[in-house]
Protein backbone atom coordinates (compact mmCIF):
# COMPACT_ATOMS: atom_id res chain seq x y z
CA UNK A 1 0.00 0.00 0.00
CA UNK A 2 1.72 3.47 -0.74
CA UNK A 3 1.38 6.54 1.16
CA UNK A 4 -0.98 8.00 -0.30
CA UNK A 5 -3.99 5.26 0.02
CA UNK A 6 -2.69 4.57 3.61
CA UNK A 7 -3.55 8.88 4.24
CA UNK A 8 -6.97 9.11 2.33
CA UNK A 9 -7.87 5.63 4.51
CA UNK A 10 -7.09 6.82 7.42
CA UNK A 11 -9.48 9.16 6.99
CA UNK A 12 -12.56 6.59 6.21
CA UNK A 13 -15.03 4.80 8.48
CA UNK A 14 -16.72 3.69 5.43
CA UNK A 15 -15.60 2.75 2.14
CA UNK A 16 -15.02 5.18 -0.79
CA UNK A 17 -15.91 5.47 -4.30
CA UNK A 18 -13.38 7.41 -6.55
CA UNK A 19 -14.27 8.10 -9.93
CA UNK A 20 -12.79 11.63 -10.23
CA UNK A 21 -9.93 10.37 -12.66
CA UNK A 22 -7.61 12.73 -11.09
CA UNK A 23 -7.83 11.23 -7.87
CA UNK A 24 -7.24 7.70 -9.35
CA UNK A 25 -3.99 9.19 -11.04
CA UNK A 26 -2.84 10.51 -7.86
CA UNK A 27 -3.64 7.95 -5.57
CA UNK A 28 -2.29 4.84 -7.74
CA UNK A 29 -0.55 6.31 -11.21
CA UNK A 30 -3.37 5.00 -13.08
CA UNK A 31 -4.28 7.14 -16.06
CA UNK A 32 -7.40 6.14 -17.72
CA UNK A 33 -10.66 7.36 -19.51
CA UNK A 34 -12.48 4.93 -17.74
CA UNK A 35 -11.98 3.94 -13.76
CA UNK A 36 -12.91 3.60 -10.32
CA UNK A 37 -11.51 3.10 -7.04
CA UNK A 38 -12.97 1.38 -4.11
CA UNK A 39 -10.57 2.31 -1.14
CA UNK A 40 -11.40 1.10 2.19
CA UNK A 41 -10.75 1.97 5.82
CA UNK A 42 -7.04 1.67 6.43
CA UNK A 43 -6.24 1.75 2.37
CA UNK A 44 -6.95 -1.23 0.84
CA UNK A 45 -7.99 -0.59 -2.77
CA UNK A 46 -9.76 -1.91 -5.51
CA UNK A 47 -8.82 -0.52 -8.93
CA UNK A 48 -11.85 -0.77 -11.87
CA UNK A 49 -11.48 -0.56 -15.07
CA UNK A 50 -12.18 -2.13 -18.76
CA UNK A 51 -10.80 -4.48 -21.35
CA UNK A 52 -8.96 -1.47 -23.53
CA UNK A 53 -6.63 -0.74 -19.65
CA UNK A 54 -6.69 -3.93 -18.05
CA UNK A 55 -3.35 -4.63 -18.82
CA UNK A 56 -1.84 -1.77 -17.66
CA UNK A 57 -3.99 -1.49 -14.69
CA UNK A 58 -2.23 -5.00 -13.17
CA UNK A 59 1.00 -3.31 -13.42
CA UNK A 60 -0.41 -0.88 -10.86
CA UNK A 61 1.33 -2.02 -7.24
CA UNK A 62 -0.46 -2.66 -4.20
CA UNK A 63 -3.72 -2.50 -5.42
CA UNK A 64 -6.19 -5.44 -6.04
CA UNK A 65 -7.82 -4.73 -10.18
CA UNK A 66 -11.15 -5.93 -11.33
CA UNK A 67 -11.77 -6.19 -15.26
CA UNK A 68 -15.20 -4.73 -15.77
CA UNK A 69 -17.49 -3.87 -18.53
CA UNK A 70 -16.83 -0.39 -20.21
CA UNK A 71 -20.32 1.20 -18.45
CA UNK A 72 -17.79 0.66 -15.26
CA UNK A 73 -20.55 2.11 -12.75
CA UNK A 74 -23.29 -0.15 -14.17
CA UNK A 75 -21.24 -3.03 -13.85
CA UNK A 76 -20.53 -1.89 -10.61
CA UNK A 77 -24.25 -2.15 -9.00
CA UNK A 78 -24.86 -4.90 -6.86
CA UNK A 79 -21.32 -5.00 -5.77
CA UNK A 80 -20.73 -2.80 -3.49
CA UNK A 81 -20.34 -3.23 0.21
CA UNK A 82 -23.72 -2.31 1.39
CA UNK A 83 -22.72 1.24 2.71
CA UNK A 84 -20.13 3.09 0.44
CA UNK A 85 -19.16 6.89 0.58
CA UNK A 86 -18.92 8.24 -3.08
CA UNK A 87 -17.69 11.45 -4.95
CA UNK A 88 -20.47 13.63 -4.39
CA UNK A 89 -18.99 16.44 -6.68
CA UNK A 90 -17.11 13.72 -9.42
CA UNK A 91 -20.46 11.35 -9.71
CA UNK A 92 -23.04 12.26 -12.45
CA UNK A 93 -26.69 11.78 -11.60
CA UNK A 94 -27.43 9.06 -14.08
CA UNK A 95 -24.63 6.84 -12.90
CA UNK A 96 -25.35 7.66 -8.99
CA UNK A 97 -29.16 6.43 -10.21
CA UNK A 98 -27.48 3.21 -11.83
CA UNK A 99 -25.88 2.53 -8.32
CA UNK A 100 -28.63 3.65 -6.32
CA UNK A 101 -31.33 0.50 -7.75
CA UNK A 102 -28.93 -2.51 -6.82
CA UNK A 103 -26.64 -0.67 -3.84
CA UNK A 104 -27.22 0.17 -0.20
CA UNK A 105 -26.37 3.45 1.32
CA UNK A 106 -24.90 5.60 -0.65
CA UNK A 107 -23.10 8.33 1.60
CA UNK A 108 -22.08 11.79 0.14
CA UNK A 109 -18.83 13.24 0.99
CA UNK A 110 -16.65 15.88 -0.62
CA UNK A 111 -13.16 16.95 -0.14
CA UNK A 112 -11.66 13.68 1.17
CA UNK A 113 -8.88 13.11 -1.18
CA UNK A 114 -8.82 16.62 -2.32
CA UNK A 115 -7.65 17.21 1.14
CA UNK A 116 -4.99 14.45 0.47
CA UNK A 117 -3.83 16.30 -2.57
CA UNK A 118 -3.64 19.72 -1.25
CA UNK A 119 0.03 18.77 0.42
CA UNK A 120 2.78 18.34 -1.90
CA UNK A 121 5.33 16.29 -1.09
CA UNK A 122 8.76 17.40 -2.46
CA UNK A 123 9.03 15.49 -5.26
CA UNK A 124 5.42 17.21 -6.63
CA UNK A 125 7.30 20.52 -5.48
CA UNK A 126 10.28 19.56 -7.81
CA UNK A 127 7.33 18.75 -10.35
CA UNK A 128 6.08 22.40 -9.51
CA UNK A 129 9.01 23.91 -9.84
CA UNK A 130 10.56 22.74 -13.39
CA UNK A 131 7.06 23.09 -14.80
CA UNK A 132 7.18 27.13 -13.23
CA UNK A 133 10.93 27.50 -14.80
CA UNK A 134 9.72 26.51 -18.08
CA UNK A 135 6.78 28.69 -18.44
CA UNK A 136 9.34 31.49 -17.09
CA UNK A 137 11.65 30.76 -19.92
CA UNK A 138 9.27 30.53 -22.55
CA UNK A 139 7.37 34.13 -21.78
CA UNK A 140 10.97 35.76 -21.09
CA UNK A 141 11.98 34.84 -24.37
CA UNK A 142 8.68 36.66 -25.95
CA UNK A 143 9.65 39.63 -23.87
CA UNK A 144 13.17 39.81 -26.07
CA UNK A 145 10.98 39.70 -29.42
CA UNK A 146 8.61 42.43 -30.76
CA UNK A 147 4.89 43.10 -29.25
CA UNK A 148 3.60 46.04 -30.72
CA UNK A 149 2.30 46.26 -33.92
CA UNK A 150 0.85 42.41 -33.55
CA UNK A 151 -1.85 40.55 -32.73
CA UNK A 152 -3.02 39.32 -29.58
CA UNK A 153 -3.61 36.32 -31.28
CA UNK A 154 -0.37 36.26 -32.77
CA UNK A 155 1.50 36.52 -29.65
CA UNK A 156 -0.51 34.18 -27.85
CA UNK A 157 0.19 31.53 -31.30
CA UNK A 158 4.60 32.73 -30.40
CA UNK A 159 4.02 32.15 -26.69
CA UNK A 160 2.63 28.86 -27.47
CA UNK A 161 5.65 28.00 -29.66
CA UNK A 162 8.01 29.43 -27.29
CA UNK A 163 6.37 27.36 -24.04
CA UNK A 164 7.14 24.06 -26.34
CA UNK A 165 10.50 24.92 -27.30
CA UNK A 166 11.70 25.43 -24.06
CA UNK A 167 10.54 21.69 -22.92
CA UNK A 168 6.82 21.71 -22.11
CA UNK A 169 4.77 18.71 -22.30
CA UNK A 170 1.58 20.94 -23.11
CA UNK A 171 -0.03 24.03 -22.16
CA UNK A 172 -2.04 24.67 -18.68
CA UNK A 173 -4.61 26.30 -20.63
CA UNK A 174 -4.97 28.63 -23.54
CA UNK A 175 -2.74 31.53 -22.46
CA UNK A 176 -4.24 34.72 -21.91
CA UNK A 177 -2.73 37.92 -23.87
CA UNK A 178 -5.01 41.15 -23.18
CA UNK A 179 -4.33 44.30 -24.15
CA UNK A 180 -5.51 47.95 -23.86
CA UNK A 181 -9.09 47.63 -23.00
CA UNK A 182 -9.23 44.09 -23.61
CA UNK A 183 -7.03 43.93 -19.82
CA UNK A 184 -9.95 44.61 -17.97
CA UNK A 185 -11.69 41.57 -18.65
CA UNK A 186 -10.08 38.75 -16.21
CA UNK A 187 -10.01 35.51 -18.32
CA UNK A 188 -10.22 37.59 -21.54
CA UNK A 189 -9.57 35.55 -25.08
CA UNK A 190 -6.94 37.09 -27.31
CA UNK A 191 -8.32 38.76 -30.34
CA UNK A 192 -7.18 40.21 -33.27
CA UNK A 193 -6.91 43.39 -31.54
CA UNK A 194 -3.69 44.98 -32.72
CA UNK A 195 -1.13 46.07 -29.31
CA UNK A 196 -0.86 49.34 -29.30
CA UNK A 197 1.71 51.86 -27.31
CA UNK A 198 1.18 53.13 -24.81
CA UNK A 199 -1.24 50.43 -22.45
CA UNK A 200 -0.81 47.69 -20.56
CA UNK A 201 -0.71 43.89 -21.90
CA UNK A 202 -1.96 41.14 -19.00
CA UNK A 203 -0.31 37.64 -20.07
CA UNK A 204 -1.97 34.66 -18.15
CA UNK A 205 0.02 31.20 -19.07
CA UNK A 206 1.13 28.16 -17.80
CA UNK A 207 2.49 24.61 -18.40
CA UNK A 208 1.97 21.12 -17.67
CA UNK A 209 4.76 18.59 -17.06
CA UNK A 210 5.32 15.37 -15.78
CA UNK A 211 1.23 15.88 -14.85
CA UNK A 212 1.78 19.13 -12.94
CA UNK A 213 0.55 22.78 -14.03
CA UNK A 214 2.27 25.98 -13.90
CA UNK A 215 -0.15 29.12 -13.42
CA UNK A 216 1.65 32.66 -13.37
CA UNK A 217 0.39 36.23 -14.65
CA UNK A 218 2.51 39.20 -16.20
CA UNK A 219 1.85 42.70 -17.01
CA UNK A 220 3.91 44.77 -19.34
CA UNK A 221 3.93 48.35 -20.79
CA UNK A 222 4.30 49.41 -24.05
CA UNK A 223 5.33 52.72 -23.36
CA UNK A 224 4.15 55.42 -21.37
CA UNK A 225 1.08 54.48 -19.27
CA UNK A 226 -2.27 56.67 -18.75
CA UNK A 227 -1.74 57.89 -15.00
CA UNK A 228 -4.75 55.69 -14.13
CA UNK A 229 -3.40 52.65 -15.49
CA UNK A 230 0.17 53.16 -13.91
CA UNK A 231 -1.40 53.84 -10.55
CA UNK A 232 -2.85 50.72 -10.65
CA UNK A 233 0.42 48.49 -11.45
CA UNK A 234 1.46 50.23 -8.42
CA UNK A 235 -1.03 49.41 -6.22
CA UNK A 236 -1.61 45.57 -7.69
CA UNK A 237 2.30 44.96 -6.86
CA UNK A 238 2.45 46.77 -3.59
CA UNK A 239 -0.77 44.69 -2.93
CA UNK A 240 0.60 41.05 -4.26
CA UNK A 241 3.72 41.79 -2.74
CA UNK A 242 2.15 42.35 0.40
CA UNK A 243 0.72 38.59 0.18
CA UNK A 244 3.55 37.07 -0.57
CA UNK A 245 5.63 38.38 2.07
CA UNK A 246 3.16 37.49 4.84
CA UNK A 247 1.16 34.30 3.55
CA UNK A 248 1.96 31.41 6.09
CA UNK A 249 0.87 28.13 7.26
CA UNK A 250 -2.48 28.52 9.98
CA UNK A 251 -4.30 31.72 7.72
CA UNK A 252 -7.86 31.38 6.72
CA UNK A 253 -8.23 31.58 2.86
CA UNK A 254 -10.23 34.62 4.17
CA UNK A 255 -7.29 36.63 5.89
CA UNK A 256 -4.60 35.47 2.88
CA UNK A 257 -7.30 37.00 0.45
CA UNK A 258 -7.44 40.21 2.54
CA UNK A 259 -3.77 40.58 2.58
CA UNK A 260 -4.27 42.28 -0.87
CA UNK A 261 -7.66 43.27 -1.07
CA UNK A 262 -7.57 45.63 1.88
CA UNK A 263 -4.99 47.80 0.46
CA UNK A 264 -6.39 47.53 -3.12
CA UNK A 265 -9.56 48.82 -1.34
CA UNK A 266 -7.97 51.57 0.93
CA UNK A 267 -7.04 52.94 -2.81
CA UNK A 268 -9.59 53.08 -4.46
CA UNK A 269 -9.94 50.02 -6.29
CA UNK A 270 -11.81 47.69 -4.37
CA UNK A 271 -14.66 47.42 -6.68
CA UNK A 272 -12.05 46.95 -9.59
CA UNK A 273 -11.42 43.47 -7.83
CA UNK A 274 -13.71 41.26 -8.13
CA UNK A 275 -12.29 37.80 -7.98
CA UNK A 276 -10.32 35.62 -4.98
CA UNK A 277 -6.59 35.86 -4.61
CA UNK A 278 -6.28 32.45 -5.68
CA UNK A 279 -6.40 28.76 -5.64
CA UNK A 280 -4.07 25.66 -5.31
CA UNK A 281 -2.27 24.26 -8.04
CA UNK A 282 -1.06 20.61 -8.90
CA UNK A 283 -2.58 17.87 -10.64
CA UNK A 284 -5.13 20.03 -11.76
CA UNK A 285 -5.02 23.91 -12.18
CA UNK A 286 -7.37 24.56 -10.48
CA UNK A 287 -7.25 22.62 -6.58
CA UNK A 288 -7.79 22.63 -3.26
CA UNK A 289 -7.11 25.57 -0.52
CA UNK A 290 -9.43 28.56 -2.27
CA UNK A 291 -7.64 31.93 -0.93
CA UNK A 292 -10.90 34.16 -1.39
CA UNK A 293 -13.88 36.16 1.01
CA UNK A 294 -16.07 33.16 0.04
CA UNK A 295 -12.73 30.37 1.32
CA UNK A 296 -13.62 28.06 3.76
CA UNK A 297 -9.89 26.57 4.13
CA UNK A 298 -7.23 27.18 6.24
CA UNK A 299 -3.77 27.32 4.78
CA UNK A 300 -1.15 24.18 5.59
CA UNK A 301 2.29 23.50 5.13
CA UNK A 302 2.88 22.06 1.60
CA UNK A 303 -0.11 23.45 -0.39
CA UNK A 304 0.75 24.89 -3.26
CA UNK A 305 -1.27 28.42 -4.24
CA UNK A 306 -1.29 31.17 -6.47
CA UNK A 307 -1.28 34.20 -5.25
CA UNK A 308 -2.58 36.60 -8.03
CA UNK A 309 -4.63 40.17 -7.37
CA UNK A 310 -6.28 41.91 -10.51
CA UNK A 311 -7.70 45.36 -11.16
CA UNK A 312 -9.79 45.76 -13.99
CA UNK A 313 -10.75 49.23 -15.30
CA UNK A 314 -13.64 49.30 -17.58
CA UNK A 315 -12.84 50.56 -21.03
CA UNK A 316 -9.16 51.62 -20.27
CA UNK A 317 -7.17 47.73 -19.31
CA UNK A 318 -5.90 46.04 -16.36
CA UNK A 319 -3.39 44.39 -14.92
CA UNK A 320 -3.18 40.95 -12.32
CA UNK A 321 -0.20 39.65 -11.26
CA UNK A 322 0.17 36.08 -10.55
CA UNK A 323 3.34 33.77 -8.45
CA UNK A 324 2.72 30.50 -7.44
CA UNK A 325 4.52 29.15 -4.24
CA UNK A 326 4.62 26.78 -1.63
CA UNK A 327 2.83 27.28 1.69
CA UNK A 328 5.64 26.90 4.64
CA UNK A 329 5.56 27.29 8.13
CA UNK A 330 7.03 31.03 8.49
CA UNK A 331 5.80 32.10 4.81
CA UNK A 332 5.59 31.41 0.91
CA UNK A 333 8.41 29.95 -1.07
CA UNK A 334 7.54 31.24 -4.56
CA UNK A 335 8.49 29.12 -7.94
CA UNK A 336 7.54 31.40 -10.41
CA UNK A 337 10.40 34.29 -10.84
CA UNK A 338 10.24 36.53 -13.29
CA UNK A 339 10.69 40.46 -12.39
CA UNK A 340 7.42 41.89 -10.95
CA UNK A 341 8.19 45.77 -11.64
CA UNK A 342 6.94 47.20 -14.62
CA UNK A 343 8.74 45.99 -17.47
CA UNK A 344 8.22 47.62 -20.95
CA UNK A 345 8.52 46.01 -24.05
CA UNK A 346 8.98 47.77 -27.52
Amino acid sequence: MNSRLAAVGAKLDAPLLITNLTNVLYLTGFESSNAALLVEPGGEATLYTDFRYIESARAIDGVHVELLKRAIISDLAGKLPSSVQFEADALPYAQWQALAEHSGDLVPARGIVEGVRAIKDEDEVAKLRHACEVADRGLDALTREQWTGRTERELAWRLRELLHEAGADELSFDSIVASGPNGALPHAHPTDRIVERGTLVTVDWGVRIDGYYSDCTRAYSTGDLPDRLREAYDVCLEAQQRACDNIKAGLTGVQADALARDPITDAGFGAEFGHGLGHGVGLEVHETPRLSTESTDTLEVGQAVTIEPGIYIEGLGGVRIEDLGIVRADGVELLTALPKTLTEVS
